[in-house]
Parts: structure tokens; C-alpha cells; sequence
């Protein structure tokens, strides 16, 4: 696609793709507090609550579903739940939105669109009447044609990461589901996060593409390499992260207790004893409730440590390019935004440990993560050499 022809084609795609950004980042901080303020479970069914498009006020109106069975009703955590899965709708409808719009010039890009649209919306109604097997087939069906499509096509341009975008919004609705149906299973939920990451990343690349204004650096491919390194630690830092989430390790060393002396020591030892092979077991089975979180001390605390230990090395790094940044004429104000979310998030994740994992100071720390992503992946789209 050439740069005349971009405004023509897509006059209002950049405008629906900021907004798919805000709502993409809104709708993943709504998901950090809900799983923060441990109200992952509070709806048993999935997609509905209790059997209600919303959520019941109270005991007797949620006792005439099955799901109170499972789990007995907490009105004031299964708002958070169903509205998270309400956000989480209106932003697949908004990336499919996306998606028909870029694909409009394809061979039998809205076709496939659509097709794919429809499986995976004939899976939902199958899933809730209890035919899980052919709920899969039809869900598996529309993500291999959303895949296949924008495989086939040959550049990389705004329809195939619009249509990668949805597939990728088709999987997060399996992993929402799998959240629940699996009981907050720990890598079902570090997955869910990094889908939402990644869906974001998609999304800023996609916005900043479509708006078309580029940064003209000489030093633009030598930056790029240190963009991605960037992006891929700040990757494995935010898996690390959702793994002490998942695993309720956020505490392990103590934290807010004043007996103890939990940062930068854990649990008053600069080593104290950990078990990594436990800790990052990956999968442990179906059928075990995580909630409150299943593992020993030092398990948890390897946990926490290796999050701590990656968090030196994300942040020196990224320190580091925000001085490479700061040196180069017409980037200073990018490098000094850098730097500064650099030091907050490092702030921020001291606080969580010292004050016991306050919940606006938890949720602030999964923003932070967010607003570095979108620093690293802005300057990935926007750089560009000289022709």
C-alpha cells in the first residue's frame, strides 16, 4: 500500500485505531483490578454470570443457577468480573471493526472476515448449552482462517496485522473462558496478559501506521535493534510479572510486615531459600483451584526474586537506550518520557512490596508496564531512515 493511497483507503481507520488503543489499555488496567482484588472467580459461568447477561444483586437471584453450586455469590466482586467481559466485547467488536476496513481490498478479505466472525460466534451459544466439542471445532475453524488469511498475504501491511489483531482477540476470549472454567490456572492467566499486551502492541503499531508520521532518523536502523531487545525484555518482565500475580508470590518476602526486612532483602536475607523447579512448574493438571494460590514459601520466593533480579536488567537497559535516545538531536523528549517510566515502574514495584500490595499502587504498576510498551513499540512504528 503507498502512501497516497493510505488516506483514501483508510480515512478513518487511524481514528478507530487509537480508539481500539485506549480501550485495549483501559480494558487490560480493568483486568489487573479485577484479578488483583481477587474477583477472577466471582462469576462461575462464562460468558454470562450466574445466567445473567449481567450479574445477580442477590443470593436468591443467583441461587436459581446452576453456577451458585460452584460458588456462592459476591455481588460486589462479580460486577468487576462481567464488566471486564463486557469491555473486553466491545473491544473485539471494535478490532473487527478494524479488521473489515483494511481488509476491504483483498481477495475475499471481507468473506473470510465474516465467516471466521460467524464460527466463532456459533462456538459461543454451543459452549453455554454444554456441546464443548463442537463449541471447539467451530472456534478452531474460525481462528485457522483468520491465520490462513493473513498468512497468505504476501506484505506486511495494516490488513494482515488488523486480522492477526482479531485472531488474537479470538484466542483471548478462549483464554477469559479458560480463566474461569480452569480456576485462575496460572498460566492461562500470565497468558492472558501477554495476549492483551500483545494485542496492544499490535494496536499502537497499526495506529501510528495509519496516522503516517514518521521519525527521519540516520540512526533509525541501529535504534531499531535496540527497540526490539527493549520490547523483548520488556516482554519477558511483563510473563515474569503476570507469573507472581498468578501465583500470589507478590508478598513472599514479606511485604508491609515491619518485623521483617523485605526489601531489598526478602524476608530479612539478601538469599534466602528458594525452589525455582517448583515455582516455575508450567502446568500442574485440571481440576485444581489456584485462587489464593497453591505453592510454599520457597516457591513463591523464587518466584519474586527472578522477577526482581529481571527487573534490573530491563530497567539498566532500558536506562541505557534512554541515554542513546537523549544523545541523538529530536529525541530528548522521548528519552527523557523513557527514563522517567523507567524509574516510576521501578518505584512503583518497590511500593507494591513495602506497603503490601495496595491496589491502586498494583493496578498503577500494570499501567506502567503499558505505557513502556507503548513508548518502545511508538518508536518501532514511527523510525524510519532516510531514502
Amino acid at each position: 500500500m503507498n502512501a497516497t493511497a493510505r488516506p483514501a483507503l483508510y480515512r478513518n481507520f487511524h481514528r478507530l485505531a487509537w480508539f481500539a488503543l485506549i480501550m485495549t489499555a483501559s480494558t487490560i488496567m480493568f483486568g489487573s483490578f479485577v484479578r488483583l482484588s481477587d474477583a477472577g472467580l466471582s462469576c462461575p459461568d462464562w460468558p454470562t454470570c450466574y445466567g445473567r447477561v449481567t450479574w445477580p444483586q442477590t443470593q436468591m437471584e443467583a441461587a436459581q443457577h446452576a453456577a451458585s453450586e460452584i460458588r456462592p455469590l459476591e455481588s460486589h466482586k462479580a460486577w468487576r468480573e462481567q464488566v471486564h467481559r463486557f469491555l473486553a466485547g466491545l473491544l473485539g467488536v471494535e478490532v473487527l471493526t478494524l479488521a473489515l476496513l483494511a481488509a476491504r481490498r483483498r481477495k475475499h478479505g471481507i468473506a473470510q472476515i465474516v465467516t471466521a466472525s460467524v464460527l466463532v460466534a456459533l462456538a459461543i451459544p454451543l459452549y453455554m448449552r454444554g456441546e464443548h466439542v463442537a463449541s471447539s471445532v467451530l472456534a478452531i475453524g474460525g481462528e485457522a482462517i483468520l491465520l490462513l488469511a493473513a498468512l497468505r498475504w504476501s506484505n506486511i501491511d495494516l490488513a494482515r496485522a488488523a486480522v492477526l489483531t482479531l485472531a488474537v482477540v479470538v484466542f483471548q476470549a478462549l483464554l477469559g473462558m479458560w480463566t474461569v472454567t480452569w480456576l485462575l490456572k496460572p498460566i492461562v492467566v500470565m497468558g492472558h496478559l501477554l495476549g492483551g499486551m500483545l494485542m496492544f502492541g499490535m494496536l499502537v503499531w497499526m495506529a501510528w501506521k495509519a496516522t503516517n508520521l514518521p521519525l527521519i532518523l540516520a540512526e533509525a536502523s541501529r535504534l531499531r535493534w535496540w527497540l526490539r531487545a527493549g520490547v523483548a525484555l520488556l516482554v519477558l518482565q511483563i510473563a515474569l510479572g503476570g507469573w507472581v500475580s498468578s501465583n500470589y508470590a507478590a508478598l513472599a518476602c514479606g511485604g508491609g510486615s515491619a518485623s521483617l526486612d523485605n526489601f531489598p532483602r526478602c524476608v530479612s536475607q539478601w538469599w534466602p531459600q528458594q525452589n525455582y523447579s517448583e515455582g516455575f512448574t508450567l502446568w500442574r493438571g485440571i481440576g485444581v483451584d489456584y485462587e489464593g494460590g497453591v505453592l510454599d514459601g520457597a516457591s513463591r520466593i523464587a518466584i519474586q526474586m527472578a522477577h526482581r533480579m529481571m527487573a534490573i536488567v530491563v530497567s539498566l537497559y532500558l536506562l541505557v537506550l534512554s541515554v542513546r535516545l537523549f544523545r541523538i538531536p529530536g529525541m530528548r523528549a522521548w528519552a527523557t518520557t523513557l527514563g522517567v517510566l523507567v524509574l516510576l515502574q521501578v518505584t512503583l514495584g518497590v511500593l507494591n512490596v513495602k506497603l503490601a500490595l495496595p491496589l491502586l499502587v498494583a493496578v498503577l504498576h500494570s499501567g506502567g508496564a503499558v505505557a513502556l510498551l507503548f513508548v518502545l513499540v511508538t518508536l518501532l512504528a514511527r523510525l524510519r531512515a532516510p531514502e
